[in-house]
């Protein structure tokens, strides 16, 4: 399959563009993806990853930039959308050298592509890429940036997680129900802390045991099992995946015992038709675009100087974007997530229109 078949998206133009960077001295093989720039330059983040092999790694960009775009769109940015990959074990690979060669990459497409952090990145990884790019955004507070965009995507989470409880059970709060966290990583430790402050009973899982050794130590009155599996298998009200893609796929469905799915993971849908497997058994799906975005208002705010203060009020409003994809699924009689599509695309092409009119 090539990359234009690869990017044959009925319904919407495709990819603008996929850049394929390597540096064999420093081993770096990366990919970027740029799915759309109608509302801005695209902006998404940087995932350091051992894919299996050059197919899965493609695939994981194109999905994810498609994802940024219309992320960006519904969280009211006049940014396009984005993602890249570097592709081979951060743990054995990663080097200064590396990040810069990458960061020389980004400088070259002059502005079309801003990276941040995403799975196997971090801060100080964005600071030494900025040594390269000025298009780089999540950096350090020591150098302007605002830090750890985690934090916000969190608050994002719980914020779309508050408007599906309104929906379902008619109050904007998870007190007294039990949510499952899968992931206990960057982003799942801090809304294991919001779900506790709003007073939800919390059983979560991880693969890493260090994971869980920070939530044993930090939550005792968390629950612990052993897996995903038995995580979606548990009798819980909200599930909320947090570690990779395809969480809801058509093993899990069936077994899914929640009414809600709301949670941080970008692209939990295995594949198209899963959003209508959930809606027929009437679990209800905040769709994870449109939940999570609350880390790329953070990272996007900083390219204009940032404000936390002024970050978290636009992360608080996924609240009011995800009650009101909820109350279109419902008179529209769609999912969802078919929901937030129609109103992303909406924008896009609203907005993006404005760009025909020429300026001096």
């Amino acid at each position: 399959m090539g990359v234009f078949a690869s990017t044959d998206d009925p319904g919407s133009t495709g990819h603008e563009q996929v850049v394929f960077c390597q540096d064999k001295q420093t081993g770096l093989k990366a990919i970027i993806g740029i799915y759309s720039t109608a509302l801005g330059p695209a902006l998404g983040g940087t995932r350091f990853y051992p894919y299996a092999n050059e197919e899965a790694a493609l695939a994981d960009v194109l999905d994810l930039s498609r994802g940024m775009a219309y992320k960006n769109a519904l969280a009211g940015l006049d940014l396009g959308g984005g993602k890249a990959i570097i592709w081979g074990d951060p743990e054995q690979i990663k080097s200064e050298a590396l990040l810069r060669a990458y960061g020389r990459f980004v400088e070259s497409l002059a502005g079309r592509y801003y990276t941040a952090c995403d799975v196997g990145t971090y801060v100080a990884d964005m600071d030494v890429i900025a040594r390269e790019t000025r298009y780089v955004t999540g950096r350090s507070v020591e150098h302007g940036g605002a830090g750890d965009s985690s934090i916000l995507t969190a608050w994002g989470v719980f914020q779309g997680m508050r408007a599906a409880a309104e929906h379902v059970w008619g109050a904007p709060t998870l007190a007294g129900r039990r949510v499952g966290v899968a992931g206990l990583g960057k982003v799942g430790k801090y809304l294991v802390g919001h779900l506790l402050d709003d007073g939800a009973e919390v059983v979560a899982t991880d693969v890493n045991p260090k994971a869980l050794e920070w939530a044993s130590a930090t939550h005792p009155q968390v629950t612990l099992v052993d897996d995903a599996a038995a995580l979606v298998a548990a009798d819980i009200d909200v599930y909320a995946p947090c570690a990779l893609g395809g969480a809801l796929n058509d093993d899990t469905v069936p077994v899914l015992r929640a009414k809600v799915v709301a949670g941080a993971a970008n692209n939990q849908l295995a594949h198209p038709g899963i959003e209508k497997l959930l809606a027929d058994r009437g679990i209800l799906y905040a769709p994870d675009y449109v939940v999570n975005a609350g880390g790329v208002i953070q990272v996007a705010d900083e390219i204009e100087g940032f404000n936390f203060d002024r970050a978290r009020l636009r992360a608080t409003k996924i609240y009011d974007t995800t009650r009101e994809i909820l109350r279109l699924a419902d008179a529209e009689g769609v999912p969802p997530a078919v929901a937030a599509d129609r109103l992303a695309e909406r924008r896009m092409a609203d907005v993006g229109r404005l760009r025909t009119i020429h300026l001096r």
